[in-house]
């Protein structure tokens, strides 16, 4: 007994030790961004005192330079807009794949499975002339680039617990007079809702912090969060890390949020896959 205890306070203590490892840098953003930029580098670690204390100037300059509202509403436009699709389309592919049980729907499905192993620095120069070329180079086409590189990950986790529904649940809505629109939305959608808010909360982390796809799209003409605030950093070395943290702060507020909110969704679906079949 007594050993089951310390094991028990042991694994306790250990996953104690790595929440604070991944909330300190969350932590250390958090402080620096009360502080005068030159106290930053100089003691980094320290909280803010009577000396190093700034206010909100930092976010003041921050929201300034960036443009951050503009900035902000361009990244939740496209988060919005491409996790809406990712989740609507990637179910309703998945569910399709897994009913239709034929060679074609086999080879489709394997084909989104491997363009998950498919390295985003292979298709990266391709994918952005072809862009430009078919004028998905703004924030509404940058949606349907981000449907095709999302949605790989997205039909192999719907495609799991599409296969753990009883076939019988969807015969019974067929012989009350369901058509396939109907069947799905009423009856096999709200089942796959756990895993849809799963799917999202995964897709929504991806491209609210992405920067390379944006920047390489759409670029100045349209700057999301990531890039605005990486044009805090200047030239030869030159930043303003006050302003920088704070801006920091701003663009991971909403989506922890969204995260807090969503979490208890993200606790049913993965019981819902360990007692599944």
């Amino acid at each position: 007994m007594e050993t089951k205890s310390a094991k028990n306070y042991g694994t306790f203590l250990l996953l104690v030790l790595l929440c604070a490892l991944f909330i300190a840098p969350v932590v250390i953003v958090l402080i620096n961004s009360f502080k005068g930029q030159f106290y930053i580098s100089d003691a980094p670690f320290s909280l803010p005192n009577s000396l190093t204390f700034a206010g909100l100037v930092n976010y003041i300059n921050g929201v300034q330079k960036t443009g951050f509202f503009t900035a902000f509403f361009y990244s939740l436009f496209i988060t919005v807009g491409s996790v809406l699709m990712l989740t609507l389309g990637a179910s309703m592919t998945s569910w399709y794949l897994i009913r239709a049980k034929n060679r074609v729907s086999t080879i489709i499905y394997y084909l989104f499975v491997f363009s998950m192993i498919v390295p985003f620095q292979m298709v990266m120069f391709t994918m952005s002339k072809i862009a430009n070329m078919l004028f998905l180079d703004n924030p509404l086409g940058i949606i349907f680039i981000y449907l095709g590189f999302g949605a790989g990950l997205s039909v192999f986790i719907f495609s799991g617990f599409v296969k753990a529904i009883p076939m019988e649940i969807e015969e019974a809505a067929v012989v009350d007079g369901c058509n396939p629109i109907r069947l799905f939305f009423s009856v096999i959608f709200p089942i796959l809702r756990p895993t849809a808010v799963t799917v999202a909360i995964l897709n929504t982390m991806w491209i609210w912090n992405d920067y390379l796809l944006p920047y390489l799209v759409i670029g100045n003409d349209y700057k999301t969060l990531p890039i605005a605030i990486q044009y805090l950093q200047g030239g030869y070395g030159s930043r303003d890390m006050g302003a920088l943290m704070a801006m920091l702060v701003l663009a991971i507020i909403p989506i922890i949020i969204f995260y807090l909110i969503c979490q208890k969704y993200i606790i049913k679906g993965v019981v819902a896959g360990a007692v599944k079949g």
